[in-house]
């Protein structure tokens, strides 16, 4: 007999890390969104919200990600299965972490299995990419596929589609820092440039292979000197105030790398242990508070997992 409702949480990520601009992503262990979905007798989607600034959320399907991932399924596997769908959100949205993200894995998660199944777990992404589209007005995998799958993901290919799975090595861990304010993903990609220079654009594409060889070689010098951004961080960095500050903290305090986590506002650092994690995240909050801004946290490894079902 199959479940009537179900409560999936799945995670934050980490976007772009400095040298994959709309092709790098991780997941970490906190922040999460918790999903709540139950069958309802008729057709439609109900939204419901709750949580860290959830009131700016629209909860029209076609405008959430969650319920426009939600729809995409649906269409998919031409199913008029009606839900309602409860999110709580304990990633602010417009943070860089991936709060509309997390919320979409988590929906499509949930449904697939309430569903029996209809999908595997690689074919979820699409849906969720159409309903992260909804936050960022495109679809872009850097967040989503990460907090579907978990780990370090390289979108090699948006046409077609072709993910991997990056090693995480042993010692590596993450520092994201969220200062109280927002910025809008749809603001922030309007920001950057159309066209980039060639030398900009090969400095680049040698960032990005030394980073993914860093990963398979566990060389954290390689990964430092190659976590450097030519695309988005010029521009973006203006948007948050004290970001030199903040950023050269984190690496007085020993982090490998630094820079904004996706679209901003959230800052991120990699280190090769949970302490200097931790020192890093402390560093960090103190930087911001300096600018005049109240910030959090989260110092945890990699997360290597999909959403969780609760129950």
């Amino acid at each position: 007999m199959l479940n009537n409702s179900i409560r999936v949480r799945a995670t934050a990520s980490v976007a772009n890390v400095s040298c994959g601009f709309d092709c790098i992503g991780y997941a970490i262990a906190k922040p999460g969104d918790i999903v709540t979905i139950e069958k309802q007798d008729q057709p439609g989607i109900e939204i419901s919200m709750s949580g860290i600034k959830y009131e700016s959320i629209p909860v029209d399907p076609e405008n959430n990600t969650a319920g426009k991932a939600i729809l995409s399924l649906l269409d998919t596997v031409e199913s008029k299965q009606g839900f309602k769908v409860h999110i709580e959100k304990g990633i602010p949205p417009g943070s860089g972490i991936g709060s509309s993200s997390a919320s979409a894995a988590a929906a499509v998660v949930g449904v697939n299995e309430l569903l029996n199944k209809p999908l595997e777990n690689s074919e979820l992404l699409v849906h969720g990419m159409a309903g992260e589209a909804v936050a960022s007005g495109g679809f872009h995998a850097d967040n989503i596929a990460p907090a579907l799958f978990g780990g370090i993901i390289l979108i090699r290919s948006y046409e077609p589609l072709d993910i991997l799975n990056l090693p995480v090595p042993k010692k590596l861990f993450s520092t994201a820092v969220l200062p109280d304010f927002i910025v809008n993903t749809l603001d922030a990609r309007r920001m950057l440039p159309k066209r980039v220079p060639l030398k900009s654009a090969v400095e680049q594409a040698g960032n990005l292979a030394g980073f993914t060889l860093g990963l398979h070689e566990s060389d954290f010098d390689l990964l430092g000197r190659s976590m450097v951004d030519l695309f988005a961080e010029p521009f973006r960095a203006e948007l948050i105030p004290g970001y030199p500050s903040v950023r050269q903290s984190a690496m007085d305090a020993g982090a490998i790398g630094c820079g904004i986590s996706g679209s901003g506002p959230a800052l991120f650092a990699l280190s090769d242990s949970l302490k200097i994690a931790e020192h890093i995240g402390i560093t960090m909050v103190g930087a911001f508070k300096k600018a005049g801004l109240k910030s959090t946290a989260y110092s945890t490894p990699i997360h290597k997992k999909p959403p969780e079902i609760l129950d």
